[in-house]
């Protein structure tokens, strides 16, 4: 599943009209992750993409990530990247919430290769940057 995400991602594509963009890097492993989000006037994703380049995680996570918020309401998909990122991180989440997370639960097992967690959780922790700024306009940042 993993490969199949990284080989052909969902959503990898620029928004032209996105409410809330931002520029992660990863400089341990030289991932770079533009993520795009169009949120409607009653905060729900219609719309994500990304573009960049990185290794297979970082890509096969992006993608995962765009298809399991994509409909989803700010907050939720708040939610569900928290519980992602405690998910990477050993700590426990109930079953219902692991579910929300769709083929990125899959990355579970990533904890047992600390160097790679930070590949993993780039596209959500830029997901969080992004829907957590308070106005439009394009962010860069590390992690």
């Amino acid at each position: 599943m993993i490969l199949d995400h990284s080989d052909h991602p969902h959503h990898k594509h620029a928004l032209a009209d996105a409410t809330h963009k931002i520029t992660l890097k990863n400089p341990t492993c030289g991932d770079v992750i533009n993520l795009d989000v169009q949120l409607s006037d009653d905060d729900k994703i219609t719309d994500i993409g990304f573009t960049g380049e990185g290794c297979t995680i970082s890509q096969s996570s992006a993608s995962m990530m765009t298809d399991a918020v994509m409909g989803k309401s700010k907050d939720d998909a708040l939610h569900m990247a928290k519980t992602f990122s405690d998910m990477v991180m050993g700590k426990e989440h109930s079953q219902a919430d692991l579910d929300q997370l769709e083929d990125a639960a899959i990355l579970s097992n990533i904890m047992t290769f600390p160097a790679r967690i930070k590949c993993a959780t780039l596209a959500w922790w830029a997901l969080q940057r992004a829907l957590l700024k308070d106005e439009s306009g394009e962010e860069e940042g590390e992690v």
